[in-house]
């Protein structure tokens, strides 16, 4: 295992270039940026621009073509997939589509944040110490859910199953939380709830978000810096403030019209 100094950032991609089919779909292209331990960076860009190929690489659900990933130090891309596996636990992953077990219920689906943590035999078993479950509880109670704790995630609505996902991933305690579209399926009353459960575990514990978005309005409300992807390509890294009419046009294209509707 290969370990950066401590004076560089909590995470580095450096030249991170994914290729699709055969080589055919290029989506990620020679991308290099680096984040601070305790930020909130949400990424843009437009559908297909590589943004959750991006969260993907960095927990090497999906693996790299080319490129290096480095994380606290250590560089997770030449990590044997044991390795890897540990390194897991300390990163949460929220997903667009929630990723729940739909028959299970809200308290089972929280409890599998922990497998991480378990014996290989408990976990096959999901045989989980009664610590654990109060810490599920706990968990639920955080995002107004403990009445819900043993209710199937199938009959929760869509803002309900997504803080599910964020209570499972605080059972991690996670020090990297990647959000991936966490509210695109979602009305923007209850994006905003969503997103500010998000910004309490970045500011109340610490944890380094990363959270990919469509709407720039979000972007400027809850992330501290933005990188905008384009064809897989870096083009913005900056502050929310900093992406003016000239540069939404450059992300987003020129027949682009920036709508503030959430």
């Amino acid at each position: 295992m290969v370990c950066l100094p401590m004076a560089n950032p909590y995470l580095g991609v450096e030249h991170l270039t994914k290729v699709y089919e055969r080589g055919q779909v290029l989506a990620l292209r020679d991308l290099s940026f680096t984040v601070e331990k305790g930020e909130f960076l949400v990424v843009i860009g437009l559908s297909g621009s590589g943004k959750s190929t991006l969260l993907r690489c960095i927990n090497r659900l999906i693996e790299p073509t080319k490129g290096k990933i480095w994380l606290d130090g250590v560089e997770v891309t030449r990590l044997s997939q044991a390795r890897m596996r540990r390194v897991r636990r300390k990163i949460g992953m929220i997903f667009q589509q929630f990723n729940l077990v739909d028959r299970s219920t809200a308290i089972a689906n929280v409890l599998t944040g922990r497998l991480g943590y378990l014996p290989g035999w408990r976990a096959l078993l999901g045989w989980f110490p009664e610590e654990d479950r109060e810490k599920a509880l706990a968990s639920l109670e955080r995002v107004g859910l403990r009445d819900k704790a043993y209710v199937r995630v199938d009959q929760l609505s869509g803002g309900q199953r997504q803080r599910v996902g964020i209570a499972r991933a605080l059972m991690q305690e996670p020090e990297l939380l990647l959000a991936d579209e966490p509210v695109s399926a979602l009305d923007p009353a209850t994006s905003h709830s969503i997103m500010q459960y998000l910004e309490q575990m970045n500011k109340e514990d610490g944890v380094t978000v990363i959270a990919s978005l469509h709407f720039l309005s979000l972007a400027r409300r809850y992330g501290t810096r933005i990188i905008a992807l384009k064809d897989g390509q870096l083009v913005f890294d900056g502050s929310p403030q900093a992406i003016d009419n000239v540069k939404f046009k450059e992300i987003y294209g020129e027949d682009a019209e920036e709508v503030e509707v959430r």
